[in-house]
């Protein structure tokens, strides 16, 4: 029977076993292949390349460090490429110089036999530009920070000149992360442009006094969303725990307790289908206001998008896909009815369960017969007037059916005040003037539980304590729910929403098995 180390061989490319052997080496050289000490870092690539000068802004001792990605050895001197978070760097390498006694072990032995691509080094020295105009660093002091030992893939050239990434297959990118920022370095952009959206809006909102919290992420009851929930169990507790559908209850409780404003960004869970706008586990933000309406909170929301744009992209006007987004103010509004009328041609005013059924078969809408009046209408809006919806739109005045959350309309029976802003064909954010009526709230949530016994896995189910709490009495309040990560698709141009996530779900990675 083979041992361990042999199995694992056995799994193992010739270059993998190569640098696994270059570690024992490295360690009769003396060097430590992955040293403990800190490594005095003090510039980045992207510093050289924008202040050096060699007549205004000499730089003549800089130290810096990152992965290598390219050697180019001439004898007793060499070229080579390192790569920091901030971009990549050549730097020159001379025998003499980084060995100036007798021992030429570093670069001999070191530098040109034991370095592989992907290992992280330091340099110190000095820049200079070559005679082709290329910015450089003499390195006058190398040293080893860490030893890759699988191989990173590599840019291949063919015949006629051109490059092929050996890194880009989407299910590969996104399962091994930290391989696609490795080699595809301009995938970062994109989630340093998330980052930043979401520091403008975190920044917005505290200007105007909110309070940034958290809450429950283990919750007794899910709620505050129509959603399929993920289950668990806490063993000390002997009790059934959901993850999140959202944080909308918990956050009105804050504001029953006393907070004018509150807001967080959530992580939420729904145990839901999978696509390019869908993952399990997505972040939205949640805000919500005392003393506000829907109608208020349309302004406000169009004034924080409108400065994140700007923030982002320097005008409101962006390139998303092939279409050009303008989050200019004001936006576009329609009702959820006149947007249907207007993509459909057909009036469902005022029509009963029945002849909503009728009108989304002749519709071609795909419907069942769980579906009660605001399922019904939430399928042929979202077949045929949300993918028309390509600039920044507020749909209004939504079924009370489908909003269960939500307060009555003022002045039309059977609606709520309620809006979704849809972009580029997708919601984005969904806000209420929020249902504060507890004796109401108890009747919305019993017909939930209604929907649920005829077979809606995603109705709501009745939360006694949340109840409880609007009893004690809750101000009249805006809330909005904004989806992060389909938000970060827009601002950063991005097709999937596995582009903006770090680390997306995936399907298990299949093992191979030892002999």
């Amino acid at each position: 029977m083979r041992g361990k180390y042999e199995i694992m061989q056995g799994h193992m490319s010739d270059q993998e076993i190569v640098r696994r052997e270059s570690l024992g080496k490295l360690r009769e050289l003396g060097i430590e292949p992955y040293p403990a000490a800190s490594y005095p870092v003090d510039t980045y690539a992207a510093d050289i390349r924008i202040n050096y000068s060699p007549e205004n802004h000499p730089m003549d001792d800089v130290t810096l460090a990152g992965r290598l990605m390219s050697v180019r050895v001439m004898g007793k001197a060499s070229f080579a490429e390192i790569q920091d978070s901030s971009g990549r760097m050549q730097i020159y390498v001379n025998r003499d110089e980084i060995c100036p006694g007798e021992d030429k072990t570093m670069y001999n032995d070191v530098f040109k036999k034991l370095l592989d691509i992907g290992d992280f080094i330091g340099v110190k020295g000095r820049v200079f530009l070559t005679q082709t105009g290329e910015v450089t660093v003499h390195v006058v002091s190398l040293t080893l920070l860490s030893k890759t030992i699988h191989p990173l893939p590599i840019v291949k050239v063919d015949a006629d000149g051109n490059a092929h990434d050996a890194f880009t297959d989407p299910e590969l990118r996104y399962r091994q992360r930290y391989v696609d920022l490795v080699v595809n370095p301009e995938v970062r952009q994109a989630f340093v442009q998330r980052s930043k959206m979401i520091q403008v809006m975190r920044d917005f909102m505290v200007s105007k006094g909110y309070l940034e919290v958290e809450t429950p992420i283990l919750q007794p009851i899910y709620g505050g969303a129509l959603a399929k929930p993920f289950k668990t169990h806490h063993n000390t507790l002997d009790m059934t725990l959901y993850l999140r559908i959202a944080n909308e209850l918990y956050l009105k409780r804050l504001i029953v307790g006393g907070f004018d404003g509150v807001f967080e960004f959530a992580k939420n869970f729904r145990n839901e289908g999978m696509s390019r706008f869908h993952n399990p586990e997505f972040t939205a933000m949640e805000l919500y206001v005392a003393y506000k309406d829907c109608f208020w909170m349309m302004d406000f929301y169009e004034e924080m998008i409108e400065e994140v744009a700007i923030a982002l992209h320097g005008s409101t006007k962006f390139q998303v896909g092939d279409k050009e987004i303008d989050f200019k103010r004001p936006w576009k509004r329609f009702t959820m009815l006149e947007a249907i009328k207007e993509f459909t041609g057909v009036d469902i005013t005022g029509m009963d369960e029945d002849q909503l059924r009728k009108a989304a078969r002749e519709l071609h809408v795909p419907i069942d017969e769980t579906m009660g009046k605001g399922k019904l209408i939430d399928e042929i809006f979202g077949t045929h007037a949300e993918p028309k919806l390509i600039q920044p739109t507020f749909i209004t005045d939504y079924p009370v059916e489908m909003s269960p959350l939500a307060k009555k309309h003022r002045d039309h029976e059977g609606l709520v005040e309620r809006f979704e802003v849809v972009c580029n064909a997708k919601e984005i954010a969904n806000a209420f003037t929020e249902l504060n009526d507890p004796i109401d709230q108890r009747q919305r949530f019993e017909e939930q539980l209604a929907l649920g016994k005829r077979g809606d896995t995603e109705s709501m189910v009745l939360d006694e304590d949340f109840l409880r709490s609007l009893e004690y009495g809750m101000p009249p309040t805006a809330g909005i729910g904004v989806g992060i990560d389909r938000l970060a698709m827009i601002m950063t141009n991005s097709a999937s929403i596995q582009d903006v996530i770090f680390f997306p779900q995936m399907r298990p990675e299949k093992k191979i098995a030892a002999e």
